[in-house]
């Protein structure tokens, strides 16, 4: 009697949806509601209401509260990681690519693909293992140089008058 009125304050309170619906479950079939009745009413399957119901007579109350895990687990190895933030905290240049100064995710992402580094990666877990070991990384800027000789020596003078010639403020 205490386990049944215990599993209707569950049913009525209960903030968490799987622990609600598990609760359900064992109230009904303690009421003695056949497996069918029970997956067609919760909308659960046959395998779901068997389960709860075994781990409830098992571990009781327990049974109720969720058990979230991790998520997948890692497929890179730590090593393979270590690797990785090794190589992007090395300049483009280091492995005889002047093509651009500093790696972007999808310069690097190609990069350790075409050194078999990793069959293939996307460059948001590239992005989650750099940030998780605390290596910055820049996406590629492109510059156009002027042919003018004069260029520097005029950027200069314009970038002199930038700063020093302000507009005049009220007051």
């Amino acid at each position: 009697m205490d386990e049944g009125r215990r599993l209707q304050r569950i049913s009525r309170t209960a903030k968490d949806p799987v622990r609600l619906r598990r609760a359900i479950v064992v109230l009904m079939s303690a009421q003695g509601q056949a497996v069918k009745d029970i997956t067609s009413l919760m909308q659960v399957s046959e395998d779901y209401v068997r389960d709860v119901i075994h781990a409830f007579n098992e571990r009781g109350f327990d049974a109720l509260d969720p058990k979230w895990s991790g998520g997948r687990p890692k497929t890179i190895s730590d090593r393979v990681r270590e690797h990785i933030r090794l190589i992007a905290r090395t300049s483009p240049a280091d492995w005889n690519i002047a093509a651009f100064s500093t790696w972007s995710l999808a310069k690097l992402a190609t990069h350790l693909v075409e050194r078999q580094v990793m069959p293939r990666i996307s460059r948001e877990t590239l992005r989650r293992i750099l940030r998780e070991g605390k290596v910055s990384w820049q996406a590629t800027t492109t510059w156009k140089a002027s042919n003018d000789p004069d260029f520097i020596a005029k950027m200069h003078r314009a970038s002199w008058r930038c700063t020093t010639h302000r507009r005049p403020t009220d007051g």
